[in-house]
């Protein structure tokens, strides 16, 4: 991998992947109401937790809302990395196939690619699913003309996997599960990839990082001004309130 080929990976994660992560944090972060969030908690729960002070119940929910979005953003920002670097390398396009994210020919051989983010992405019932429309790709496929074999890969942009290759008992199920460093290294050739993609990472997060703090503190010191004025009885929570919010039958107001 040249240093030319860095360049220009670095630029692309910066613009493509980093700056629009957090653009959509700061717009999930900005549309944030209270009273959206709670209608989503689990009260119970957070009353197990134990949590006494408005401002920690408040950045409790804030984090696991944003955290619950963020590995889908990312993940997907990524895959449109890992599409750009198979298209400047073999040709690689995005693919419009059922569950395949990006389709390239390389050395004889036809890929379909499926990409999640970490490797525990699905239950069986998910990736029996995925297993089927890795054979309606091949049947599509070789209706379409492709005569060259082809491979079906779960592409995991990290972790590990000890076995890639999955059998089924139908050969038109099989398929090839790389993760992190082998993923990396099967788009684009370069065992070293996976740990170049934090380099723009880390300077461009640095500096995306402070607007984004500035913009959460302030959300959270809004949303725990309007909870206290909604839910805060003699100086605590008041639960019951709470519950009957998200609970209590008829509309809450």
């Amino acid at each position: 991998m040249t240093m030319f080929n860095y360049t220009a990976y670095y630029q692309y994660l910066a613009t493509e992947v980093v700056s629009p992560f957090y653009d959509k944090r700061l717009e999930n972060l900005k549309s944030l109401k209270l009273v959206n969030v709670l209608k989503r908690k689990n009260p119970y729960l957070l009353k197990a937790k134990n949590i006494e002070l408005a401002g920690d119940l408040i950045k409790s929910m804030v984090d696991a809302f944003l955290s619950s979005q963020e590995e889908t953003i990312f993940g997907n920002l990524l895959e449109g990395f890992a599409i750009y670097v198979s298209s400047g390398l073999n040709g690689g396009l995005k693919s419009k196939l059922k569950s395949i994210d990006l389709e390239f020919e390389r050395n004889g051989i036809y890929y379909v690619v499926g990409i999640k983010s970490g490797i525990n992405w699905g239950n069986s019932d998910q990736i029996t699913t995925m297993q089927n429309n890795f054979k309606l790709a091949r049947a599509i496929l070789r209706e379409q003309g492709v005569s060259v074999e082809i491979q079906a890969i779960n592409g995991c942009i990290y972790g590990r996997d000890r076995s890639p290759f999955k059998a089924n008992s139908d050969p038109d199920k099989n398929y090839y599960k790389y993760a992190g460093q082998e993923f990396w290294q099967f788009i684009s050739g370069d065992d070293n990839l996976y740990r170049e993609i934090i380099t723009p990472i880390d300077r461009e997060a640095r500096y995306k990082d402070e607007t984004f703090k500035q913009v959460y503190s302030a959300k959270i010191n809004e949303m725990t001004e309007d909870f206290m004025k909604l839910f805060i009885t003699d100086h605590q929570i008041d639960w019951i309130k709470l519950i009957d919010f998200v609970s209590k039958k008829g509309e809450s107001r």
